[in-house]
């Protein structure tokens, strides 16, 4: 069982990544987290309290985070069924999250890439995409702590998607070239 965790922060490129790595091979899918509160919808699986209390109460909440007025959740049984399935993609911006996913499933091996851009890239990301948050996103983009426990640091604002695709796909398949990653 495969998987791979995209830190970074706002606009570094965790959906564009993504993409460009489901085009690449099929298997590669985003994880959707479980969501309650408002905002976008796409990319997540919406939930309600009540369903979040049960998956607490039975110890299957591994990692919960508070932001945007809402509640992002990876909860164990979805992400072991997704393991189980294909190669899912967990998009996180905590350095405890990656932590809390890589030790959730015990046969699981991860890899850990750390998408970043400077914060000058980041804002015209966030600017376009027209969300109207932009001070909270350039927050959180401020709030992200560098992670040095990676498999892998890739500037998005170096490197084009279908690039850092085959890059993360490579290391994934065990046909890695460190000489192309960056630190």
């Amino acid at each position: 069982m495969r998987g791979v965790i995209l830190y970074g922060p706002p606009a570094s490129g965790k959906d564009t990544v993504t993409s460009a790595l489901h085009e690449l091979d099929a298997r590669f899918t985003l994880y959707q987290r479980l969501k309650v509160g408002p905002g976008r919808t796409t990319g997540y699986r919406m939930t309600d309290e009540t369903t979040l209390d049960q998956l607490r109460e039975r110890g299957e909440v591994v990692w919960e985070n508070h932001r945007y007025d809402a509640r992002y959740v990876v909860d164990r049984p979805s992400l072991a069924q997704q393991l189980s399935t294909g190669v899912p993609i967990v998009h996180l911006g905590q350095r405890a999250a990656v932590a809390a996913v890589t030790a959730a499933v015990a046969d699981a091996r991860w890899l850990v890439v750390y998408l970043w851009c400077p914060r000058e890239v980041a804002e015209q990301r966030i600017v376009l995409r027209n969300t109207g948050d932009t001070a909270e996103r350039l927050r959180a983009w401020d709030d992200t702590e560098p992670l040095a426990e990676r498999d892998l640091f890739l500037n998005t604002a170096e490197m084009s998607p279908p690039a850092a695709a085959e890059v993360i796909h490579r290391h994934v398949l065990g046909d890695a070239r460190p000489a192309i990653s960056r630190s």
